[in-house]
């Protein structure tokens, strides 16, 4: 062996050597690069509150709750106290058509209506305080060319069904009830795998979906819209846009359901959708709905925790301002296995008794106190969120420092600028935990404080004007 081919193979040797035990350091960094490169790149919040800038606020994001079809029939007459509570605007409902029994015939064919179980749910939706908002779902077997995810046999049967369903709840004949939201269908991607522009084809649902409803005669204002996806997708509304546009139809809103731990994807999908709305003139003021959101779609303990509270603060954080409704999923859990079985709802089954707040109903609890005109802030970091509001000239802020891997800790520096008054009291009250008081006494308009916040907590921070 030459000395040359000697030296080469040391070095080969050790290449592979220090490969070797750079290995587990490599293995490392990828399985926790969310962590270092949040670290390395993420931005610390540095909040400046506009005490000047209120605006008025038509609505809240977050007084808007879901039920899906975990049960046949009436489900919500059993926490319509804990509902009202809540001071809920709307409560969505799904499986109207095919679980309520709304529809049958008679011995010559004719369809037959039958209201009254579903009038249950609606008198409770009533009695809560809220409006009913419908998702027109799911196909009645009655008239379905085979499931309840199939199309009709007929058209001109599925329009009927339409018409008198939007006859009967918003008709002045019927249940008179004034701005009720029609949605066609439920995650129409996902249940009966429908398509846009090609197979079994979303459009053709939504035509006729929508001449039903407006064939109803003699009603009060109503909206109606979609398509209520699994997620936002361009390729869907995109051409839907351009289908309701050439056929000169109506669409009062836009729809999806968003389920991700990833703020961004809340935030990126609303301001996409706006986007590609503003393309289209006729629609570029539609209203932009998340009619479902969760931690995921899934079973999960955490829904059982705080931390799906926290995250619910922290979606309406980013998106109150933006979305006009964003629908919490859901109100109350299925019947499981056992009390506390990773379920959605934001109280428990009465399968085990009266049914028990979670930490996410105490979530919304908490943003009810963030009512009043809107606020200007700005300096929102990439775990701190938050909005601001100002009431009867008291200001609050509400701040979430959400971080899936429970890690983040901040010390947040947060300044109000021109605020009317020089005396106030200030409170600092944490998401089910301690509350705090002081007060305050400045020579300008100008107040700095900082406030640590631990990992998947939030807090209120409030300025109340002391008379002088």
């Amino acid at each position: 062996m030459k000395v040359k081919d000697h030296q080469i193979d040391i070095r080969k040797f050790l290449f592979i050597f220090a490969s070797l035990l750079a290995l587990p350091v490599a293995l490392f960094l990828v399985q926790n690069r969310v962590g270092i490169f949040s670290r390395a790149f993420g931005k610390n919040a540095n909040i400046v509150v506009d005490a000047g800038s209120s605006f008025a606020t038509s609505t809240y994001s977050w007084k808007n709750l879901a039920q899906g079809g975990e049960e046949d029939g009436r489900m919500l007459g059993c926490c319509l106290t804990q509902i009202a509570k809540l001071k809920t605007e709307y409560i969505r409902i799904d499986h109207v058509l095919d679980y309520y029994k709304v529809l049958e015939r008679d011995q010559n064919g004719s369809l037959v209506f039958n209201w009254t179980q579903l009038d249950l749910t609606l008198q409770d939706i009533l009695v809560s305080g809220a409006k009913p908002f419908i998702s027109i779902s799911y196909m009645p077997l009655v008239i379905s060319s085979g499931s309840v995810t199939d199309f009709p046999r007929n058209w001109s049967e599925w329009e009927l069904v339409v018409q008198k369903l939007v006859e009967h709840i918003s008709g002045r004949n019927g249940l008179a009830i004034s701005d009720v939201y029609y949605e066609v269908w439920n995650e129409p991607d996902l249940f009966g795998n429908f398509k846009l522009g090609r197979g079994k084809n979303y459009l053709d649902l939504y035509y006729h979906t929508h001449n039903g409803a407006l064939r109803a005669s003699n009603v009060l204002p109503f909206r109606i819209g979609g398509p209520a996806t699994t997620g936002h997708y361009k390729n869907w509304l995109e051409p839907l846009l351009k289908f309701v546009k050439q056929n000169s139809l109506r669409f009062d809103f836009y729809s999806y359901h968003t389920y991700s731990l990833d703020l961004s994807k809340f935030e990126s999908d609303f301001l996409e959708a706006k986007r590609i709305l503003a393309q289209y003139p006729s629609y570029n003021n539609v209203e932009i709905l998340v009619t479902e959101f969760g931690i995921t779609g899934e079973n999960d303990k955490r829904y059982d925790t705080s931390f799906s509270a926290i995250h619910n603060l922290a979606v309406y954080s980013v998106l109150e301002g933006k979305a006009a409704r964003v629908f919490t999923f859901e109100i109350k859990d299925g019947p499981g296995p056992e009390k506390y079985w990773g379920r959605w709802g934001l109280l428990t089954h009465e399968k085990w008794g009266t049914p028990e707040t979670k930490p996410r109903y105490r979530s919304l609890e908490f943003l009810n106190k963030m009512v009043g005109n809107s606020v200007n802030i700005a300096g929102l970091g990439s775990w701190v969120k938050g909005f601001a509001k100002e009431e009867n000239g008291i200001i609050r802020l509400l701040l979430v420092n959400y971080d899936p891997r429970g890690k983040h800790y901040e010390a947040v520096p947060v300044k109000f600028i021109n605020l009317p008054f020089r005396k106030f009291k200030y409170t600092r009250e944490e998401f089910q935990g301690k509350k705090t008081e002081k007060l305050i006494d400045i020579g300008s308009d100008t107040w700095e404080v900082v406030e640590g916040m631990d990992p998947n907590s939030a807090l209120i921070l409030e300025l109340s004007p002391l008379t002088p």
